[in-house]
């Protein structure tokens, strides 16, 4: 019997070119882009397949394994409260001002590098910075900043050239927007049980946007709440 053939392929696989293990930082660092963009956490190339490989589909032995550790749960209610606390989130960490920042994989369509933003007359909320051109199209470019009430500190960390900013090209039920960031860190992977509410007490300038506090390679991140950050970016453009 051809053993190919009796062998069902998994069709969640994807081709995805882990150019960072061969030419980049985890590799002999021949990679031209290197020089533009000083490590592969700030090269759209890396954020592209990141995101590939976070949004693809589970996969058949994952999900034998998902049933295989279920079904040694217990009740089926115990299993489903294990399974739910052993989720796995994803998020894209950046800084805005001097405050870390994660915002969930789903709303991101792509990392930019930096380009002049077009200010618009007549604007009537400080948020909206203007338009940019995004791959042709022109995107309203909004300031987390602006919308967290964020301090005018931007750029501290990332040196005044401009040399690490970013712009995030988001959507969340509806057009993409711009999100001009300072720093982009990379991609984090979280459970449930690994991120608490934001306390009363801690005056984060994003609380009032977050759903909760991730701590992550030595910094306190805000994880932004998906519906409250873009009802407020509605409003910002009313």
């Amino acid at each position: 019997m051809n053993r190919e053939a009796a062998e069902p392929t998994d069709d969640t696989a994807i081709d995805v070119d882990d150019c960072w293990n061969r030419i980049g930082t985890r590799g002999d660092r021949s990679c031209e882009r290197l020089t533009e963009y000083q490590r592969c956490l700030n090269c759209p190339v890396y954020a592209r397949h990141a995101a590939k490989l976070l949004e693809r589909p589970i996969g058949r032995a994952e999900m034998a394994d998902a049933a295989r550790r279920m079904g040694t749960n217990g009740a089926y209610g115990a299993g489903r409260e294990r399974s739910d606390a052993d989720a796995r989130h994803a998020a894209l960490a950046f800084r805005v001002a001097d405050e870390w920042l994660a915002l969930s994989i789903g709303v991101l369509r792509e990392i930019a590098d930096t380009r002049p933003i077009h200010s618009l007359p007549h604007r009537r909320h400080p948020a909206v910075r203007g338009v940019v051109n995004i791959r042709g199209t022109l995107r309203i470019a909004i300031s987390l900043g602006a919308l967290l009430g964020l301090g005018a500190a931007g750029g501290a960390r990332g040196g005044t050239d401009g040399g690490f900013t970013r712009l995030l090209v988001v959507a969340h039920h509806g057009e993409p927007v711009v999100f001009p960031v300072d720093e982009v860190e990379g991609v984090v992977r979280f459970g449930a049980s690994e991120w608490v509410p934001v306390p009363a007490t801690v005056g984060r300038a994003s609380a009032g946007l977050s759903r909760g506090v991730l701590a992550w390679r030595g910094k306190s991140i805000g994880l932004l709440d998906d519906d409250r950050l873009f009802e407020a970016v509605t409003r910002s453009m009313r």
